[in-house]
């Protein structure tokens, strides 16, 4: 997840270089040869330049709002996984008596291993150390394994003497966080359609195609760089459109899966009184993940 006080202007538009370095030079090649090649002779009107760019204000601004709005939808999404998280071991350990506290621990420590292993799954990361001695000590399945380790929940639950209305509001929040569970693997397993996305790029390519020959050919360099500009413009708020729209892709505008599973580990493991706490390391770049 990008920080607010430190953004890589740099690091953006290095994702659209190839656009940028197009667009430049067909803006520098058209915009002379309109002023002093053959090109001088042909004139189409700015309204159609404009009627084009209107379109794609429209079209773009509908990317955008859908892309953040996956994207706020998926954070939305951690933060209940943060807060149940909490609640579910809260319960273990008020709804068991204090002398069942290994009991406590494996609830706990099973939590703090479903959350690393969600993000690592939904990223498709290779299992960090702590997730592979688990999932290889418990010989677990490589199909699901968070689901794997929600159904661990389930069954030691059902084990338990605590009676059924208590057995019920853990049960309901195990429900929730299998809920949340599946909604990341909803947006992370649904494509925006990218018969969309190449109607905007192509929109943009025709927009910059035909805005040259309709603006004044007095300034030659006022005519390349409103050329380059107006396009460029249209090309970054595609492309912020694209890198928002999949926010499970272990890329700079992620949600900060990994820091939230940090942030889990330390709450949970402070409720049960384990000091073994994990260090979360202040950003030293202009994202967290």
């Amino acid at each position: 997840m990008l920080l607010n006080k430190k953004i890589s202007v740099f690091t953006f538009l290095k994702q659209i270089r190839f656009d940028i370095s197009a667009i430049l030079i067909y803006a520098v090649v058209v915009g002379i040869a309109d002023q002093y090649g053959f090109l001088s002779k042909i004139d189409i009107p700015i309204g159609v330049s404009a009627i084009i760019g209107t379109a794609l204000s429209l079209l773009l601004a509908f990317r955008t709002a859908q892309a953040y709005e996956r994207w706020w939808e998926a954070r939305i999404i951690w933060g209940t996984i943060v807060n149940d998280s909490r609640t579910l071991i809260r319960q273990i350990k008020q709804f068991l008596p204090q002398s069942d506290t290994k009991i406590v621990e494996e609830f706990a420590y099973r939590q703090i291993i479903w959350c690393h292993v969600l993000g690592e799954t939904l990223r498709k990361l290779a299992y960090s150390k702590k997730v592979y001695d688990y999932v290889k000590e418990h010989k677990l399945s490589k199909n699901n394994i968070p689901n794997t380790i929600i159904n661990q929940h389930s069954e030691a639950l059902s084990k338990l003497d605590i009676g059924d209305l208590k057995q019920v509001q853990i049960d309901n929040t195990l429900s929730r966080l299998c809920d949340a569970m599946g909604k990341c693997e909803r947006i992370k397993n649904t494509v925006f359609p990218k018969s969309y996305s190449l109607l905007v790029h192509f929109l943009i390519y025709v927009f910059a195609t035909l805005l040259p020959f309709g603006l004044d050919d007095k300034y030659v360099i006022l005519e390349i760089f409103l050329t380059a500009l107006i396009p460029i413009i249209f090309i970054a708020i595609e492309r912020t459109a694209i890198i928002l729209q999949d926010p499970f892709e272990n890329v700079t505008t992620d949600i900060p899966m990994t820091n939230l599973a940090i942030t889990i580990e330390i709450n949970i493991k402070e409720l049960i009184g384990d000091k073994d706490l994990p260090i979360q390391e202040k950003p030293k770049s202009f994202y967290v993940m």
